[in-house]
């Protein structure tokens, strides 16, 4: 996408700001312009600029006062200041404050023209440069992306490569998988790392907003829209948008983000005015787009736009080798204050190494953290044993059977109040035992009878048959 350099012009002299937006229109700048320092912080505020040419005498205050301001608010814009007052003090002044330049009115406006290119190209220079001298020691101690199989170092290498280019990325894993985590590394790993990183979850905001959310919205354009609001994608400007979930995302607003992929440009909610930013995208779906597009659910042209370059986040059980390192990982970062106020370092019992290691991880490396804090609270100790991770699978040394009875009697206190009622009356059969506890059972399974003879231990034809012996009473 082509970028315009957005320009704003803070000067009273309403015929002086046409000619200078006129000209510099022509030369491919975006342009705003006013006449105050009230309009002029209202502008800085909704808007990131590149480059401000601002006067010295205002009607509202004094331009060198505003100056610190805008520094304040934006640090990278290049400030060139303009007056027909020109002394030395106010010159040496206004650079010693931060202003590239300073410039006497009247000014020539080619000679304008060269300085703001110049002002618009350090501007590009200090941000490239930030970024490549923080790209090695934000990469390490800002993302800590722990791991040593084949599979995980492979991946970051080839994000790295992938971080360089600025490409839409699509990345894509199964859920609590680390997906945001190399989104992260795409931006910070990148030379918009400078820049701001703007994480949106599509799956999280109702279809109504979430067009708001992205591209911002003008006072009253709907009802509950009481100010003017900044959307993500101006936020991210010079940095990077990622849209997390990208598959749960309304086609409606699939149309429109494809449209701004292309061209960078966009509206506000309730305004007809073209914007443009320049942000590198990089999206993330647990869903199989391809299935989604198959279905009418995702747009075809989007994903391609979208998928210019893809990453597969591996899943956990096929990193069996981490596994161990994030455990520990996860322990050492959130150790659990005790009642007396001590910190206890836990470690994990060789069962539980074992267990974790035997294990499937559906949830990915989001449920083993879960796991690990799980066994820190539970745990009588600092060793934590398999009982303080999976608590619901060690109820004492009662048989399964047991458990299962245990676990439908929880839920139908009726088999309880009836197997009470006919103690009293003397023992009951085996036989109403036998039917009470099917019944119970395939109460609990909300009448999956699958699921009902599993947790019985018999076969699904033997419970059918059983059940047709009960006639009218079984109620599923």
């Amino acid at each position: 996408m082509t970028y315009k350099h957005r320009i704003l012009i803070l000067d009273d002299e309403a015929e002086l700001r046409s000619v200078i937006s006129k000209r510099l229109s022509r030369k491919g700048y975006e342009v705003l312009e006013t006449g105050t320092i009230q309009e002029g912080l209202e502008l800085l505020r909704a808007n990131l600029f590149d480059g401000i040419l601002l006067d010295l005498k205002l009607p509202d205050g004094n331009g060198l006062d505003l100056l610190e301001k805008i520094k304040g608010q934006q640090p990278d814009v290049q400030i060139i200041m303009l007056t027909g007052h020109g002394t030395i003090e106010s010159a040496i002044e206004a650079m010693k404050l931060g202003a590239f330049d300073y410039l006497t009115k009247p000014c020539n406006l080619s000679e304008l023209e060269i300085t703001l290119q110049k002002a618009c190209d350090q501007r590009k220079l200090m941000i490239e440069n930030k970024g490549l001298r923080e790209v090695l020691s934000r990469q390490t101690s800002e993302l800590e992306i722990i791991g040593e199989s084949p599979l995980l170092k492979n991946l970051l290498t080839i994000t790295k490569k992938v971080a360089q280019s600025d490409e839409s990325v699509l990345i894509r894993g199964e859920s609590g998988s680390g997906k945001e985590l190399i989104a992260r590394a795409v931006h910070l790993w990148s030379p918009r790392s400078d820049g701001a990183y703007i994480p949106i979850n599509c799956g999280a905001i109702p279809e109504t907003l979430i067009e708001s959310e992205l591209f911002g919205h003008e006072k009253g354009s709907f009802t509950g829209a009481g100010s003017k609001k900044i959307g993500l994608v101006e936020m991210a400007n010079q940095g990077t948008l990622f849209l997390d979930e990208i598959g749960e995302m309304p086609l409606s607003v699939q149309v429109k983000l494809l449209r701004f992929l292309e061209t960078g440009e966009f509206r506000r909610v309730g305004d007809n005015r073209l914007r443009q930013v320049n942000v590198r995208i990089v999206a993330a779906t647990n869903r199989d787009l391809q299935n989604e597009m198959n279905l009418d659910r995702f747009r075809q042209d989007l994903f391609y736009r979208l998928n210019a370059i893809s990453l597969d986040v591996p899943s956990l059980r096929q990193r069996k080798s981490d596994i161990l390192l994030l455990a520990e990982y996860f322990l050492k970062i959130s150790p659990v204050n005790q009642e007396d106020g001590f910190r206890v370092n836990y470690v994990l019992s060789e069962e539980s190494k074992k267990r974790l290691l035997d294990y499937d991880f559906p949830g990915n490396i989001r449920e083993l953290s879960h796991l690990i804090k799980r066994g820190q609270i539970l745990a009588t100790g600092d060793v934590i044993q398999p009982q303080d991770i999976w608590p619901e699978e060690y109820r004492g040394d009662v048989s399964q059977e047991s458990k299962q009875i245990e676990q439908a009697n929880e839920y139908d206190t009726e088999f309880v109040q009836r197997y009470a009622l006919q103690k009293e009356l003397g023992y009951p059969s085996l036989e109403e035992v036998e039917r009470l506890y099917i019944l119970s059972t395939l109460k609990f399974a909300e009448g999956n009878r699958s699921q009902a003879a599993k947790l019985l231990g018999i076969s699904v034809r033997n419970l059918y048959r059983k059940i047709e012996s009960y006639g009218n009473n079984v109620m599923t």
